[in-house]
């Protein structure tokens, strides 16, 4: 294969820079410019203007766009029920029902919401984070600890429950595939066979029962217990820190539907998002638009409702809560940015075929009870270093479907594997939108986050490969 290998260079060296020096932005423009500079012919001026031309291009995808803009209006949305004291109203109230009062409490209430809302990835980190943070604070839990409950119960929840966009999709891919007939019975029957999501929620919730922590996660414990700093202290997180301590403008009228009904909204129009653009179908609809739609109305509703009178006078006047909402949007600047160098490193990671080379690299003569093993790691590798569960599903099924019918393995057991490879590096890999979006949510350091949950996804990860050695001998 010659110097094939070297088209696995810039994702790799933008990881393990960002894991090692802790400037993620500084490691993704790195791995972005020698993978533009691989496709110039290694001409690194013209790298130089390919890595602009990839910058642009980001925003040529409509998916890419929606979830970019749904990524700062986010930030509106956490400033205005911040500031309107709904977050504070809901705390409290939660902590009247016997819940949030220990570590124990709050973290199986941040596992049970990232349980209930399955409807979208993103929009499970964020109600996780934004819901659970005071808590987690109040009982100095690390931000960590937080990032990786939004993680581990967005991608893994979603697959698992695959009543969504991530089914829609997966859909689309057996129709494409041949499986028009039966693509629906095919999903149904391989979600068993989806071990990392399944270990993942189960590891997840032995956690939050348990309070077992190991490696650089019982460390943040540790800091955030004697010190009480729920960050590093030196750490940059994901979201300013002047909007998540905004304090409330009214405290004394404030309410925990404040928080709720926004909440409610976002959901709810996700759910409306979804049929409208499936035209009556919610597992055709559009994740990315659905999303964009639900923070929209919820910020739209959230002004309305804060300007209604409370006690002689609105909350908070349409021109104050206009502020606060993009007082909020500018806090994601740098969320914003790490979007658009990972999807600008994911299409150029693409363009080199860097999964066709993993796949000609791992593909070789294996005894048959080995390969759904190995599909799953390579899935793992695949998504971890392009960060895209989702290209490794197009990548590795019409690979793995076909060999799985001529080896006699069974087809649920073969589709099951490249799931689960794809969600390993979704919920792992720190180019993914989830995992950044997860920090987000979490207020916390991205590098911090992927530090800290990595033991805990390679503990899932060696379960589930083992999982599937012993399935494909028994299958």
């Amino acid at each position: 294969m010659g110097w094939d290998w070297i088209v696995l260079l810039p994702p790799i060296i933008a990881i393990v820079l960002a894991l090692w020096t802790r400037q993620v932005y500084l490691s993704l423009i790195t791995g972005l410019w020698i993978g533009t500079t691989i496709l110039g012919n290694g001409n690194p001026l013209t790298g130089l203007q390919g890595m602009a031309d990839a910058l642009v291009d980001v925003f040529s995808s409509p998916s890419n766009t929606r979830i970019i803009i749904f990524s700062t209006l986010v930030g509106g949305l956490i400033a205005l029920v911040q500031v309107s004291g709904g977050v504070a109203a809901f705390a409290l109230w939660v902590q009247s029902k016997g819940w949030g009062r220990s570590r124990r409490s709050a973290e199986l209430l941040a596992w049970f919401i990232g349980i209930v809302i399955f409807v979208e990835s993103s929009i499970t980190s964020l109600i996780v984070g934004t819901l659970s943070r005071p808590f987690f604070d109040k009982l100095r839990l690390p931000r960590e600890k937080l990032a990786y409950y939004c993680d581990a119960t967005s991608a893994p929840v979603c697959m698992a429950i695959p009543l969504n966009g991530w089914g829609a999709f997966v859909l689309g891919l057996l129709f494409a595939q041949g499986y028009e007939g039966d693509a629906v019975g095919l999903l149904v029957a391989s979600i068993p066979f989806n071990l990392y999501s399944w270990l993942a929620i189960a590891f997840t919730l032995v956690l939050a029962l348990t309070g077992w922590s190991f490696g650089s996660m019982r460390r943040a414990e540790q800091r955030a217990a004697e010190t009480g700093a729920v960050n590093r202290p030196g750490s940059t997180p994901m979201i300013a820190d002047e909007i998540t301590e905004l304090t409330p403008v009214r405290p004394e009228v404030a309410r925990a539907t404040d928080l709720l009904i926004p909440v409610g909204i976002m959901i709810s129009m996700i759910f409306v998002g979804l049929y409208i653009t499936g035209e009556g179908n919610l597992m055709e609809g559009s994740g990315s638009t659905s999303v964009l739609w639900g923070v929209g109305a919820a910020i739209g509703v959230a002004i309305l409702l804060y300007f209604l009178p409370r006690q002689g006078a609105p909350l908070m006047g349409v021109g104050q809560s206009t502020e606060f909402t993009l007082k909020g949007a500018s806090g994601l600047i740098g969320v914003v940015g790490l979007l658009v160098l990972a999807f600008a490193l994911g299409d150029v990671s693409r363009e080199l075929k860097m999964g066709d080379y993993m796949v000609r690299v791992l593909g070789g003569d294996l005894p048959v009870w080995w390969v759904p093993a190995l599909v799953f790691v390579l899935g793992c590798v695949v998504s971890f270093t392009l960060g895209s569960s989702w290209t490794a599903f197009a990548i590795l099924m019409p690979l793995t479907l076909p060999l799985a019918e001529a080896l006699g393995i069974a087809v649920p057991l073969m589709l099951g594997a490249v799931l689960s490879g794809g969600i390993y590096g979704d919920h792992a890999s720190p180019l993914s939108d989830t995992s950044i979006i997860s920090s987000m949510a979490a207020a916390c350091d991205h590098v911090d986050h992927i530090n800290t949950q990595l033991p805990y996804t390679l503990v899932v990860g060696g379960l589930t490969a083992l999982g599937f050695l012993v399935a494909g001998l028994v299958a």
